[in-house]
């Protein structure tokens, strides 16, 4: 860096709303100039007027004057709505930064995306990293899980920015170079991926506490506090309790009881499970979660069936199941923690999936480290999971890592006995059953697949293979039903 260059800002952020507001304060905080700019003038004047006093703020009013106050090479923060608004900013500051510079979408963007604009930019010799920022406002703030992709020479410039303002885990930044052109990107969206798991997951318990036991909200957030104590420790199951104890100011109410039954989403769990069936990996957990919020919003079919099913044979009454409430409470918290491994699992399965795909070489180990803090899945358990990657780097499915073999094994019997209760009670367990259904099938020393082979060769002739000898078969189904060879 030039003399000139020690006056310009360090790094600069474009695009103020919370997240961009926030990481630049967190940047700020710690000890980096920041540039400023933001195309709404007020909201960059209101960030210094409000927290000038945070650290060294160099606001500007346009992005030439934005581009002009960054040192070389400059690196810029791009914090606006993914898609089309994002492609319009890369477009402005393309025009105004030069070889060697750094282009850095922090927003939730699709993979695909990434690798496109990247390839773009190589071509005009810019560097674009697309980076994950998972933890919510409050994270940007303090301290967030970092996801960079890009190149290793980029990394060279961020790395020990991101690792400095990245949560702190053990003395281990939560921050890592995932791999090249989208794999930052990628890897945030398998993690917001788990997260639609992780909250559909803990929906499913707390609906089965209520319905199944009959259990207020305040009771309920007390077992859920009960539980963060100890392997089920994490943040989401923390602020679960938190919710289900707060109290609306207006009615009286549990606040749980005033909030409208209809999840909405931004489309990553969707971006996930459409990845996941062009990769061809099973996330049956991620995939039922995230179908389990697109239901909640079909508020006309949920209104008619209800209609419908009232009073019918159909219409199970979730009352008198329960015959001890104590074991049940128990089975639910083993059930929730053998469904979340899982989760878990198949998000690793589909990261793996990814990185042989597009030739990334992620470390799954890493992802697993970076994860636990900063970010909205942060868990105790994620230790487990960077301690399966570190013995055994190559692992098939975490579901075969000794802890959480043991762990599956030790929660089979409540989670088996918790879905036939839902089933008899009709609470919908869309995530809980499928992911013991997941786990039943690989185990399994074989599956109903052969019949679904017959009955493909049978209609269209799509052949299938034999255990017994190589080589792929077709019989003569409409013939005299001989096999030849295909």
């Amino acid at each position: 860096m030039s003399e000139q260059d020690g006056a310009r800002a360090q790094i600069g952020v474009t695009g103020l709303s919370v997240m961009g507001r926030n990481l630049a304060r967190n940047l700020a905080r710690h000890g980096y100039r920041v540039a400023l700019h933001n195309r709404s003038v007020g909201r960059t004047r209101s960030l210094v007027a409000e927290h000038g006093d945070e650290g060294d703020f160099v606001p500007s009013e346009s992005m030439r004057e934005f581009v002009d106050s960054l040192s070389r090479p400059r690196a810029v923060i791009v914090m606006v709505k993914a898609g089309a608004a994002t492609d319009e900013v890369i477009a402005e500051l393309t025009g105004l930064l030069e070889p060697g510079d750094i282009v850095i979408d922090c927003g939730n963007t699709h993979f695909t995306d990434t690798i496109r604009r990247e390839k773009d930019l190589a071509a005009k010799g810019l560097h674009f990293v697309g980076t994950g920022v998972s933890g919510g406002e409050e994270g940007a703030l303090n301290g967030p899980s970092i996801m960079p992709g890009g190149s290793v020479e980029a990394y060279r410039t961020l790395g020990p920015i991101f690792e400095t303002i990245a949560a702190q885990v053990d003395g281990t930044p939560c921050a890592v170079h995932v791999g090249p052109d989208g794999a930052g990107h990628f890897v945030k969206m398998v993690h917001n991926g788990i997260e639609y798991a992780d909250m559909q997951l803990i929906a499913e318990s707390y609906d089965l506490l209520r319905s199944g036991l009959g259990a207020s909200p305040a009771q309920i957030a007390e077992i859920f506090r009960e539980w963060n104590g100890g392997e089920l420790e994490s943040f989401l199951i923390e602020i679960t309790a938190n919710v289900l104890a707060h109290t609306d100011a207006a009615t009286g109410k549990p606040f749980i009881d005033v909030v409208a039954d209809r999840a909405e989403q931004k489309g990553t769990g969707r971006w996930t499970v459409q990845s996941a069936l062009d990769l061809g990996i099973p996330i049956t957990g991620i995939a039922e979660a995230t179908f389990a919020r697109s239901l909640s919003g079909h508020t006309d079919q949920r209104a008619a069936a209800q209609r419908v099913y009232h009073g019918r044979a159909a219409d199970a009454e979730p009352t008198g199941v329960v015959q001890d409430p104590k074991q049940f409470v128990e089975d639910v918290r083993n059930a929730l923690y053998a469904s979340k491994i899982v989760a878990y699992a198949q998000g690793f399965d589909h990261i793996q999936a990814g990185s042989e795909e597009y030739g990334w070489d992620i470390d799954r180990g890493a992802m697993a480290t970076i994860w636990r803090g900063g970010c909205i899945i942060r868990a105790r358990f994620l230790d487990r999971i960077r301690e399966a990657y570190a013995e055994n780097d190559a692992l098939e499915s975490l579901l075969v890592a000794p802890y959480f073999a043991d762990a599956v094994a030790a929660g089979a019997d409540s989670w088996r006995r918790v879905i036939t209760t839902a089933v008899r009670a009709g609470i919908p367990t869309p995530t809980f059953s499928s992911s013991l259904a997941y786990l039943d099938a690989l185990r399994r020393p074989r599956l109903p697949a052969a019949l679904i082979q017959g009955l493909r060769d049978d209609f269209g002739a799509h052949t299938y293979q034999r255990v017994d000898r190589p080589g792929s078969f077709h019989t003569l189904w409409a013939g005299d039903g001989s096999e030849v060879e295909a």
